[in-house]
């Protein structure tokens, strides 16, 4: 039986849209433009543990902590940096300054394959759209960029909610902007945790994309898993 979906609600990170190369290398590729010389590597591994450490002392970019997200990264990117050797201040903060404001872009970001085609023949069919992401508030800014933003009724970040995937209050706050009980809504993203088991525990169905290779969740059914989002609409209209 066809699935009566009136609401589809999407992740964005590693769902619609991808870094295009690793962090490790855009990094150095600002501190090389200040004369600074840092593996990419090096810098990949430092950004990991700093941004670990900041996400377990200020969860959600220390959202209600009395800090701008702003400010969350720019302390992440120092810290990235100096754990990687460099600890000039002022180069410091110019260059969180620089990478801040590139990560706000579509300089840094690309499109998934298939993923404007198959947000157009969601449109197309008459379908509400929505975004649920753990990001911060810049993602109108790189969903415009990068065109896809205009698919799209709202845009619900974790900074601007106050609550991360897999907090339920954020696929409520969705459902409630939407205007649909939660059994005529679906969520796609990447994140089996976060998006699919978390989507499902309110009472929405759940897609989950899942690229070739990677491995199978257990308790997921093969008509729940997307091998590209292309796939999305065959299963839902099955």
């Amino acid at each position: 039986a066809m699935l009566r979906l009136r609401l589809l609600t999407w992740d964005v990170k590693d769902t619609l849209l991808r870094l295009r190369q690793p962090v490790g290398e855009s990094y150095a590729a600002e501190a090389w433009a200040h004369g600074v010389q840092v593996q990419p590597e090096a810098l990949g591994q430092s950004f990991r543990e700093a941004y670990g450490a900041q996400s377990r002392r200020f969860p959600n970019y220390g959202r209600g902590r009395g800090l701008s997200s702003q400010q969350w990264w720019a302390d992440v990117v120092k810290q990235t940096f100096r754990l990687s050797g460099v600890h000039e201040d002022g180069v410091l903060t110019l260059m969180a300054e620089n990478l801040y404001r590139d990560f706000c872009s579509a300089h840094n970001w690309e499109v998934l394959p298939g993923a404007g085609e198959t947000l157009s023949r969601c449109c197309q069919r008459g379908f509400r759209m929505g975004v649920v992401s753990n990001f911060d508030n810049r993602l109108e800014n790189v969903l415009s960029q990068c065109n896809l933003r205009h698919h799209f009724e709202f845009v619900l970040t974790s900074e601007d909610v106050g609550f991360a995937k897999p907090d339920r209050r954020i696929f409520e706050e969705a459902l409630r902007l939407g205007g649909v009980p939660p059994e005529q809504a679906a969520h796609v993203g990447d994140d089996y945790a976060r998006d699919y088991r978390a989507a499902r525990a309110v009472g929405m169905h759940g897609f989950l994309l899942r690229a070739a290779g990677q491995g199978k969740e257990p308790g997921v059914p093969p008509e729940h898993i997307l091998p590209t989002l292309s796939h999305l609409l065959a299963l839902i209209e099955k």
